[in-house]
């Protein structure tokens, strides 16, 4: 065995031959282009050559050892490569009287032959050729270990959905026998509660969860790209529309999409929406041929059934399409025997990700946490904990790590403090109250409650979090 200098071309090939003529003449020519060339005489050595070098594809005579002209070595010796690398690339050497055996090995998976005697243009055309379409191979191969890993990450849930109170339990059990089915789901509840993590539950006990779990949060999209965001575009389709791009239902095609926050969707927008649902095709702005979809909807609101009844919000065609089934996620202050684990489960986390002891509650934390109303839920929840593992500096987690007060309904006080401030000017108190009579006012909807205050949801949530809302 021998190898070339580098050239212009990366990649080893590898000539097997039993002329060592032929080897040295293939090795004089390819060693001009490719990185390695190895060559070998024995062609019991393949099986070792592979497991060394990874081969951009390998040269195989057909024949071995004198007198021999039937292709029987050459079929054995490809079958053997091929059983150990089902992509490799091997171009069969043969000679002229040979050529309908090469052409049956062809059919047994070589990907094409060389006759001899050959002429050197010939060789180089055929094994770049060849080369190039290894290289297509390798390259199609780390696509799909790379979308394999994304989809493993984009369908893990952030976190499980903890709680055994009778409230979660009747959650639980309505989607576990909706998620098997392909029914179309609708999640209601207040914003934080968990519907995206119910979505991904469903999504993972369903017979797509091999397949990408997809989330859309529709109040962050614009009105004006909800097409292109959607249902994608092909170039030249506007003024920015410099290359094709693929719509988010594609982009889930045989997994799940999950629309967050489908209550802020005007009804024009709804009634697009609504299409592609009951044509389960969607047609690409710019484009004249409608592209067929797999996709399992799965959508969340925070607006009440009483907004969702009424048609000048939500068009009832659409709900229908939607709600399938639906679920309602109970807020924190309906299920309080769930708050200790909640809590504990995110005191070990912070714990561990800020580097600190993980503590334990006092019982006087506890009883403040489980009469707090908590207006943000679990979000809210998540948030209190995780500043309380930063700040605390007890050996415990007390009442007053976690700014709340028992036995009240700050949502109610907080506007009430904002319609009568009185003489208290402190900025971040008229903050606070302007952020928590907002988010009241908008039953908190973070969309809406950005809006009306000017901001937006990235900062109101930042907001949200300084304050203890």
């Amino acid at each position: 065995m021998a190898s070339a200098g580098s050239t212009s071309v990366k990649g080893a090939i590898l000539i097997v031959d039993d002329d060592e003529d032929i080897l040295t003449a293939g090795r004089l020519l390819l060693k001009r282009h490719y990185t390695e060339v190895h060559t070998c005489s024995d062609a019991n050595q393949i099986t070792h050559l592979m497991s060394k070098t990874r081969y951009a594809a390998i040269l195989l005579d057909m024949n071995f050892g004198p007198g021999e002209s039937s292709g029987r070595q050459g079929f054995f010796w490809l079958r053997t490569i091929l059983e150990q690398d089902p992509d490799a690339v091997v171009v069969l050497i043969t000679a002229h009287g040979g050529v309908d055996v090469a052409v049956e090995a062809m059919k047994l998976g070589a990907t094409d032959f060389i006759s001899k005697p050959w002429q050197n243009e010939k060789v180089i055309a055929t094994l770049s050729a060849s080369v190039k379409l290894s290289m297509s191979r390798s390259e199609a191969r780390q696509l799909k270990q790379t979308n394999n890993a994304l989809m493993e990450v984009a369908n893990a849930a952030a976190q499980p959905m903890l709680g055994s109170s009778p409230a979660m339990a009747s959650v639980l059990n309505l989607i576990a026998r909706t998620a098997p089915t392909d029914a179309n789901v609708l999640l209601l509840g207040e914003n934080g509660t968990g519907k995206e993590l119910a979505a991904r539950a469903i999504h993972q006990q369903s017979t797509r969860s091999d397949n990408i779990f997809l989330s859309v949060d529709l109040g962050a999209v614009a009105e004006t790209l909800f097409e292109s965001e959607l249902f994608g575009h092909i170039k030249g389709a506007f003024t920015d529309a410099v290359a094709d791009r693929i719509g988010r239902f594609e982009a889930a095609n045989g997994g799940t999409l999950f629309l967050d926050e489908i209550g802020n969707l005007p009804l024009h927008l709804q009634a697009k929406l609504l299409s592609v649902l009951e044509q389960r095709q969607v047609l690409p702005v710019g484009a004249t041929e409608p592209l067929p979809i797999d996709v399992r909807v799965i959508a969340a609101t925070n607006l009440p059934r009483s907004q969702l009844a009424d048609d000048e919000i939500f068009r009832q065609d659409l709900l229908f399409r939607l709600n399938t089934v639906e679920i309602t996620l109970p807020a924190l202050r309906e299920r309080k025997d769930d708050i200790e684990e909640i809590a504990r489960h995110f005191a070990a986390h912070y714990c561990k990700k800020y580097g600190r002891e993980n503590r334990s509650f006092s019982d006087t934390a506890l009883a403040a946490m489980k009469q707090y109303h908590w207006p943000g839920n679990i979000r809210a929840l998540r948030h209190a904990i995780e500043r309380a593992v930063i700040l605390g500096e007890g050996e415990m987690f007390e009442q007053a790590d976690f700014q709340i007060e028992p036995a009240t309904r700050p949502d109610h006080n907080a506007g009430a403090e904002a319609a009568n401030p009185g003489s208290d000017l402190n900025l971040d108190k008229l903050e606070r109250s302007a952020i928590a009579q907002a988010l009241t006012q908008n039953r908190y909807n973070i969309s809406h409650a950005a809006r009306e205050l000017g901001l937006t949801r990235a900062a109101l949530y930042r907001r949200m979090d300084k304050h203890g809302l």
